[in-house]
């Protein structure tokens, strides 16, 4: 999930900023603080959207650098559990499959890459044994976040897409497909039972 959220701080301006615009030393010093930037609570740091304000700058004895009380504005992406999510396979491995996100990676087991009984090729792709649905590096995807793990410096996120609506992206197609041509097929013999129903006339026995 995005969220926009602002934020108050000390920012440290280093001495190579000094000679541009105070607000936007300090503007280009978030920049480089908060690239690729991750906190539990904030989630990833995708753009310093805004400078709200830029306090009086602090010096402190020893250090060259000042440092400025600051109001901004981060975009950021923190994932959600259940959140269903968009990106393209980056890896495929004998266990799963890894997920470019955008600003993170998830992990698809190989159990929950599809409903069907899944094997890993020599060609790096997992196949589905009945199906015969291949999923390979670079296929667009969706799928939902079932379990996000924070330990150590980048969390690991945990994604299904044996759920309806989920999976590689022609799959997801092809069902949608099936689907309306099989509510269209329904709706036909409804309305022929309905007209023969219509059609049988009653009455009295003399």
């Amino acid at each position: 999930m995005f969220y926009l959220t602002e934020v108050e701080d000390y920012i440290r301006v280093e001495p190579k900023l000094f000679g541009i615009p105070t607000i936007e030393a300090v503007e280009e010093q978030l920049r480089e603080t908060y690239a690729d930037y991750y906190d539990k609570e904030l989630g990833r740091v995708v753009s310093v959207i805004d400078v709200l304000r830029v306090g009086e700058g602090i010096l402190i004895p020893g250090d060259g650098a000042a440092y400025y009380n600051s109001t901004f504005t981060l975009l950021a992406w923190k994932p959600e559990l259940h959140e269903i999510v968009y990106g393209i396979i980056s890896e495929i491995t004998n266990f799963g499959a890894f997920i470019d996100l955008g600003s993170m990676r998830g992990m698809i087991h190989i159990s929950q890459t599809m409903e069907d009984y899944v094997s890993f090729s020599k060609t790096n792709t997992l196949t589905g044994k009945s199906s015969k649905k291949v999923l390979k590096q670079g296929d667009l995807c969706m799928a939902r976040i079932v379990a996000i793990s924070h330990k150590g410096d980048e969390p690991k996120i945990g994604l299904t897409m044996r759920q309806p609506g989920l999976g590689k992206l022609e799959w997801v197609k092809e069902d949608a497909v099936k689907k309306e041509k099989e509510g269209k097929k329904l709706e036909r013999i409804e309305e022929r039972e309905a007209k023969g129903k219509g059609g049988k006339k009653g009455g009295k026995k003399k």
